[in-house]
Order: C-alpha cells, then structure tokens, then sequence
C-alpha cells in the first residue's frame, strides 16, 4: 500500500489542484465514519459501494474493512481513552478531527499497524480533510495514547468493576451502558463471564452466511470451494471470504443469518389444524428487505401455497420484489409449483389484513437492532433506551394484525433481531394475554436440533451469537385455536 506522492512544496499536481496525502484505504474508512455521524449511513451498505467505486480491493480493501468496522465497534472505548490524551473536551472538537483521533486509536490499540506508522498516517489524513493547523495536535494526541498498550489504557478508564460492574463491561467493551444492562436481563442475571462473552460477541466479525432457494439447486451444487454448510439450516453456508455479489447476482442464493433461515424454518414446520391440511396462503407483513421472505417463498411453494409479502414502504417492497424475481424456479416440491409471490404497499398495522385468510404469518417486526451488533457496528450507537417503548407499542399493534390475519387453526411466527425482554417475550406476553382463543407453541421444540434456545422462558427461542454464532434472534410461534 503506498501513499499517494506529493506535488511539490505547496502539495499540487502540475494543474494546481491539491494531491490527496492519505492513502485510499484510510481515506475510504474515514468516508464511512463521517458518512455514519452525518447522514446516518449504514456502514455496511456504504463501505461496499465505495470499495467498488474506488476500485479499491485485496489487502487495501481488508485495510478499510477492518478500520471502518473496527473503529465503530470500538467508539465508546476508544473516546474514553482519547478524553484522557487530549487537552480538549471531545465534544468541542471538529468530527473530522475526532474521526481522524478515533480511526488512529484504533490502529494503534486494536490493528499490527506499527506505531509510527498508526500515527504518521492519520496526520497525513487530517491535513487532507481538516487542513494542516490540525497536524501537530492529533500527533500530539495519538503519540500520547501510543504510550500505553489497550489493557493498560482499560485499567486506567474504566470504572472499578468492584463498584460499577455495568460501567466497566461498557467502557471493556464499546457498549453503552444500557445495553449492558439489557443484555443482562435478558440473559437472566447470568454470571458475569456469559454476560462478557455475550458483549464480546458483538465485537465479534462474523463470516457472511448464505442461504440457497428451497426447490433450487441444493447447497452441495451452489456452496463454492471453501464454503462450510451450516450447522443446523439445511439451506445455509457461510463464505471463508470474499465478496458474496456473484452469487447473489446469479439468484442461487441470498445473504441470510442462519438464525433468520430458523425463524422461517420454524414457522413452517408448525402444524397447521383445519382446511383438511390443505394450505392456500401464506404472508409475510414487513418483508423487505426480503431475505425471510425469499426462503418462505420457497416453502410455502412446497406446500402448494402462494406468498403475499407486504411492506409499508415502498422502495423495500420494490427490494423484496426484486428478491423474489430472481429466485431460481423449481418444481415447487412435492406440493407442486405454486404461483408467483405478490408483493405489496401495506401498512400492516392497520385493517389490511383483517378477515383470518391466512395459514402462515410471519410478522418479523422493526426493532432496536441489538441482536446484529456484528454486522451493523453503528447500530449500539443509534438508539436509546428511551426508544424502546414507541418500538414496543408498534411491535404490539404489528402482532395484533397478525393474529387478525390469520385462520383458526393457523400459526403465527413473530420475530425480532433483539435479545431485549420489552421487544420480545413482554410484547408476545402482553398481546396474549388480551386475546382469547390464542396459544403459545414451545418454539424450541419445533427446532430440536438447535441447542441451548430456552432462555428466560420455555416457550420462547432466543438465539445468541456467543451460544450460536448467529444474530441475536428471538422467535415465538402462536397458533390461533379459534
């Protein structure tokens, strides 16, 4: 990797326009972190798109990787030990100052980026992006959090885990404290080593998990060399590396957790009472970006079923339709070839679907984002505690219109990605107990093979990426008696 040279003295090419210092690699991370705190990019939808743009690939786009994620993973550690090193409050620093100092603390504490180098390189990339007076202050900085190693700096910022324990686990690990804090109820006060695997997990880079279309080529003929099939999803690998767009773009599979694979596996494997068996129509009420949607398709096409997918915005529903079109066609398994999945405008809390026309609803509702911490690494710094209840009344009022949607004698699979007790068994819990004529199906039964799923309650499954090396995925099945 080799820094772009400099034009002369005044730092111009031959037609007076200013030469970039910093390298591509590094230039790409900061993008992506002024992208994150500016416009509320989502950095693994962005960073993709501008290694492309920028053509840039092999060791210098693992580089960007590692500095973008990383440096988001590791925010609130890093701002801890960047307050103590600057001689200025951090919020009364410019962002692209403060993303330059973050970028190189992370090289320094967390990468075998050498020091001098670590340093050299971020000055270098504030002056592009900040100016050159900015210079002498972030080497000044990160030559001052050069001096210690990061568990020497953690002893020094964290609070006293005798007396703060949750304050301790959150500077530790780059978590905010009520995160920390959902997170051990929703274990269950467990002991504080599960509890530090559990924060460490989402720290974690997970390897990209696929998912291969039911009544498609089989996983043997579409996993590429190198690829592990999945331990427990009979339609999912994950990649040793690499870019997954080739096969996504050929439609022999799509990118999906293997827990997510679960939650559409488990709502169809549920017995369905009444109609002599016979299955019509199944939904999926907030389907886009259309990854659950794709493989119910599928199943529901075993079954002789057609899938309505619905989703209240429209450029989501166009991204499931889009899904869905390049699935590869099959026979539709021993059911038969079923018709083509509709995808529509809904919004799915109102009286759309009212009537029980349905065999099968999946309501996979919007939610904190706490279970994908791995793959979404801003994610832990986008919400508050303070949002949780306005998600919860929408998760309520999104399972409400699913029970409506469904017959009697049909099931009802509600899914989110977080492991919060107030988004997930106390939603379920709540709507339940309101209606009549509604029983809770023992979830982890319908996935035996699956270890470890019963956490706070039997019923309930609850994936966790330290006990599964999935996303944090909670699933509840109901079945509508009457």
């Amino acid at each position: 990797m080799v820094a772009a040279q400099r034009g002369g003295p005044s730092g111009r090419n031959g037609r007076g326009s200013p030469r970039r210092r910093s390298d591509a690699a590094r230039r790409a991370a900061y993008d992506v972190l002024a992208a994150v705190a500016d416009r509320a990019a989502y950095a693994n939808l962005l960073l993709p798109r501008l290694l492309a743009e920028r053509s840039i690939t092999g060791r210098d786009a693992a580089l960007a990787t590692e500095l973008g994620y990383g440096t988001l993973r590791g925010l609130g550690t890093y701002d801890a030990v960047l307050a103590v090193c600057s001689d200025r409050p951090l919020s009364e620093l410019d962002p692209p100052v403060l993303h330059v100092l973050r970028l190189g603390t992370h090289q320094l504490l967390a990468t075998r980026v050498g020091n001098h180098a670590a340093v050299a390189t971020s000055v270098d990339l504030a002056k592009d992006v900040a100016g050159p007076r900015v210079a002498g202050y972030v080497n000044a900085v990160l030559r001052r959090v050069s001096t210690r190693d990061l568990e020497q700096w953690l002893a020094l910022v964290a609070p006293p885990r005798e007396t703060d324990p949750d304050g301790y686990l959150s500077v530790r690990y780059s978590h905010p404290r009520w995160i920390v804090g959902a997170y051990r109820d929703a274990l269950g006060d467990p002991p504080e080593e599960e509890l530090e695997a559990a924060l460490a997990a989402g720290n974690d880079r997970p390897r990209v998990t696929m998912a291969v279309f039911p009544g498609g080529p089989g996983r043997g003929e579409v996993m590429p060399e190198g690829a592990e099939p999945s331990r427990w999803s009979p339609y999912g690998f994950t990649l040793p590396g690499g870019d997954p767009a080739g096969l996504v773009a050929a439609g022999s599979a799509a990118v999906q957790d293997e827990a997510s694979q679960l939650a559409s596996i488990a709502l169809a494997r549920t017995s369905v009472s009444g109609s002599s068996g016979r299955q019509e129509a199944w939904l999926d009420m907030c389907a886009g970006p259309g990854g659950k949607a794709r493989l119910l398709y599928g199943l529901a096409a075993a079954c002789g079923a057609r899938l309505v997918a619905a989703d209240v915005h429209p450029h989501r529903a166009a991204l499931v339709k889009a899904t869905l079109c390049s699935a590869p066609r099959g026979d539709g398994g021993a059911g038969g070839s079923a018709g083509p999945a509709a995808v529509v405008v809904a919004d799915s809390t109102r009286s759309a679907w009212r009537g029980g026309a349905f065999d099968r609803v999946l309501v996979d509702v919007p939610c904190s984002g706490l279970g994908a911490l791995r793959r979404r690494p801003e994610a832990r710094w986008r919400k508050a505690e303070p949002d949780i209840p306005a998600l919860a009344e929408l998760q309520r009022s999104l399972l409400r219109s699913a029970i409506a949607a469904t017959r009697p004698g049909g099931v009802i699979g509600y899914v989110t990605c977080s492991p919060v007790p107030a988004e997930t068994r106390d939603v379920v819990n709540a709507v339940v107990s309101q209606q009549d004529g509604i029983d809770i199906v023992d979830a982890p039964a319908v996935l035996p093979e699956v270890p470890d799923l019963r956490s706070l309650s039997v019923r309930f499954a609850q994936f966790w990426p330290h006990r599964h090396g999935t996303d944090a995925i909670f699933i509840a099945l109901l079945r509508r008696t009457r």
